[in-house]
């Protein structure tokens, strides 16, 4: 993770410096499928989560587990959500806790 912007990945964060106008053109379809959602932002928050978590895609972990933390997710919601996986993806899904937890640590300390 690079200090400038915590929680999000360096590979994310180059993508948008190196290629800003693929990155402005995903923001906007990001945006556009957030709003088409019928999930409340907590539940998207979550439900996103758990897809990154089962297809193994952790450093989109910690940004996306915070933005839970900031809709109203627990701690135990954003460990079930990383869990929900569990028994379709396989025990993959155990390494997404790390980094997800990071949400809730500045908070606990």
């Amino acid at each position: 993770m690079s200090p400038a912007n915590p929680g999000v990945s360096d590979a994310f964060q180059l993508f948008f410096t190196e290629a800003p106008a693929h990155a402005k053109a995903w923001m906007e379809a990001v945006q556009s499928l957030n709003r088409a959602s019928a999930l409340d932002p907590k539940t998207g928050h979550l439900a996103y989560l758990a897809v990154l978590s089962a297809l193994g895609l952790d450093s989109g972990v910690p940004f996306h587990a915070d933005l839970a933390r900031q809709a109203g997710a627990t701690r135990d919601e954003v460990v079930g959500a990383v869990l929900v996986g569990l028994p379709a993806a396989g025990n993959v899904v155990v390494k997404s806790l790390p980094p997800a937890l990071s949400a809730f640590q500045t908070i606990e300390a």
